[in-house]
């Protein structure tokens, strides 16, 4: 498995992972702050749930961030979003960049 490069990684974002929901609303993981490279773009995706939506951002990620829909980001801006959708994009032993790529809202 090939990583990304240390050097691509310029940003810092935190991650608060969701664990469900309560009787108070969502829940969410401990604060991760995870090295990335964010694309701010804005483009249409398609959520994990299949319906289309817009992102506005890009975390290309190592493959072992945890980041499941519905988690809160706080991007280098100081913005805060949510994950759209996280998707593995593993090369299964090829020599290409593993990542985790984070869509955002």
């Amino acid at each position: 498995m090939s990583r990304l490069p240390g050097w691509l990684l310029r940003h810092r974002i935190t991650v608060e992972p969701l664990l469900g929901s309560g009787a108070y609303g969502d829940e969410y993981g401990p604060e991760t702050v995870v090295r990335c490279f964010v694309d701010e773009q804005t483009r249409n995706v398609r959520a994990a749930d299949g319906a289309d939506t817009v992102s506005s951002s890009t975390a290309y990620c190592p493959l072992d961030t945890v980041a499941p829909p519905g988690s809160r980001v706080t991007l280098p801006s100081g913005r805060q979003t949510t994950v759209v959708n996280a998707l593995r994009r593993d090369g299964g032993g090829l020599p290409t960049p593993d990542h985790l790529e984070v869509q955002l809202e």
